[in-house]
């Protein structure tokens, strides 16, 4: 073979070879999926181990005079009565005609707790507005037994102060208020009485259920543990599902809960798809780093209606017998703002889009209908969820 052409042949390799390793690197950099190495506890929940979704009814006290109204055709009249019963409860009869419980408010508790809460254990609550109270803010829920509406059998007990993700002022003729206020939540508020236990079964699988199921993690999943022990023992089901045949070391009772900490302690390379978690009520938005958008262009303007009603005093003629009357003229304004508009980059992260909106002075309701559009158009490329 000639001597060039042998030259010339190693030199294309090593520009393919370039090539191919600049391409390598390019997708690992555009791809909206990251890698990383996590806890297999923190991918799956345990098969047949269902969560119970418990609710209860309770009272809400120590409100600035933002509760249930007591009084007229649309006051609550389970609150009264439901203060009533309590106070009942307490040997103080009262009349529940003559309660006033602006300070009150009724309340549904909801919660939800799994096989392996024992008796004591704390849990989070969610408190929301049944009647038609004005804000949450400042209260305390009162002692609330949660129940499964299945057997109606009481679960937990709830009680504490409420943490509201929003605010509110109040003054006469005004009114002002960020976020919802009628839903707050109480870290740690519930407190579990009993519970259903959770026996394994020797004859079954131990079933490995992924939180969010994809066929890579569930392959990567069965890999590991096959190498941990050096035996088939896991296989995938489908991509949520991964099951482990028990071995012959572990089939004592004790010894499989001993298993099951090996088994979740194992440390699993996954595919982390790039999020996007938009919390409407409190206008949060939590973006990771490895979230890319396309190139494309924004526009935003906000359209404004205002309307208002003024007094209007009708002065009849003297000696017509008319009496002076006050009337109402309504009055509705309709403004739009100039739109904003810039233009993304191809490949545009979301440090980069955060910076350019945060410069324009948007808000955070803004920012959430940028996200949603961007998603609408497809040039997003994460999973956008809203909560």
């Amino acid at each position: 073979m000639d001597m060039n052409l042998s030259i010339h042949i190693k030199m294309n390799w090593k520009l393919i070879l370039a090539f191919l390793a600049t391409l390598l690197f390019a997708m690992s950099v555009m791809s909206p999926v990251a890698q990383a190495q996590t806890k297999l506890s923190n991918l799956v929940e345990l098969e047949d181990m269902q969560r119970k979704e418990l609710i209860g009814y309770g009272l809400v006290t120590g409100l600035d005079r933002t509760g249930d109204r007591s009084m007229g055709t649309r006051g609550s009249a389970f609150t009264v009565q439901s203060v009533a019963n309590m106070l009942e409860n307490f040997g103080i009869t009262v009349d529940a005609e003559r309660l006033r419980t602006r300070n009150v408010a009724a309340v549904m508790v909801t919660a939800s707790i799994s096989p392996y809460h024992a008796p004591g254990s704390v849990i989070d609550v969610t408190v929301s507005s049944l009647g038609d109270a004005r804000s949450l803010q400042g209260g305390v829920l009162l002692q609330t037994p949660m129940f499964d509406p299945d057997n109606e059998e009481v679960f937990v007990k709830a009680q504490g102060p409420l943490i509201v993700g929003g605010a509110t002022a109040e003054i006469t003729g005004a009114r002002v208020s960020q976020n919802q206020t009628l839903t707050a939540t109480i870290p740690g508020g519930g407190i579990v009485e009993k519970n259903e236990e959770f026996e394994m079964d020797t004859q079954k699988p131990l079933g490995l259920v992924l939180r969010d199921p994809n066929f890579t993690n569930a392959r990567n999943i069965v890999e590991t543990i096959n190498q941990t022990f050096d035996e088939e023992l896991a296989s995938m089901h489908h991509s949520g599902l991964v099951r482990v045949e028990w071995p012959e070391a572990f089939q004592d009772r004790g010894n499989m809960n001993v298993f099951t900490s090996i088994i979740l302690d194992q440390e699993i390379v996954v595919e982390t798809p790039a999020r996007v978690v938009i919390n409407e009520r409190t206008g949060t938005i939590v973006a990771g780093g490895d979230v890319i958008i396309d190139d494309a262009m924004i526009s935003h303007g906000n359209l404004q209606l205002r309307t208002q009603i003024s007094p209007y005093v009708s002065q009849p003629p003297a000696f017509s017998g008319g009496e002076t009357q006050v009337l109402d003229v309504p009055e509705a304004e309709l403004s739009e703002e100039l739109a904003q508009t810039f233009v993304l980059e191809p490949q545009t992260t979301v440090q980069q889009l955060s910076a350019s909106l945060n410069a324009l002075g948007m808000t955070p309701r803004d920012i959430i209908s940028i996200f949603q559009a961007l998603d609408k158009s497809g040039v997003l490329r994460a999973k956008l969820i809203v909560m």
